[in-house]
């Protein structure tokens, strides 16, 4: 099961904050990530990692459903890339 914002929220609620507190905390951080990510600058969280924008070019596609070729928009997307103590956390090391 997947970790929710709500989860995250009442997680912060049980340190010791209010519930509407623990809302706005858990709103503001993630809108000045979003808001850095959509400026085009990456995101570093020590000891978590590094969320980056990557550009990707315009490619050919097709659609899986009728086998029609179609072009791709170039965008950008998001990629998130682990510091080295949260993989030795998740694998044990």
């Amino acid at each position: 099961m997947a970790l929710t914002k709500n989860d995250i929220q009442r997680q912060v609620q049980e340190i010791g904050y209010t519930q509407k507190a623990s809302t706005e905390i858990v709103e503001t951080l993630l809108e000045i990530i979003k808001s850095n990510l959509e400026s085009g600058e990456d995101v570093l969280v020590s000891g978590f990692g590094k969320f980056c924008i990557k550009e990707k070019s315009p490619r050919r596609g097709r659609n899986p459903s009728t086998g029609e070729d179609l072009q791709l928009d170039a965008r950008r997307v998001v990629t998130f890339k682990p510091s080295g103590k949260l993989r030795e956390r998740i694998n044990g090391d």
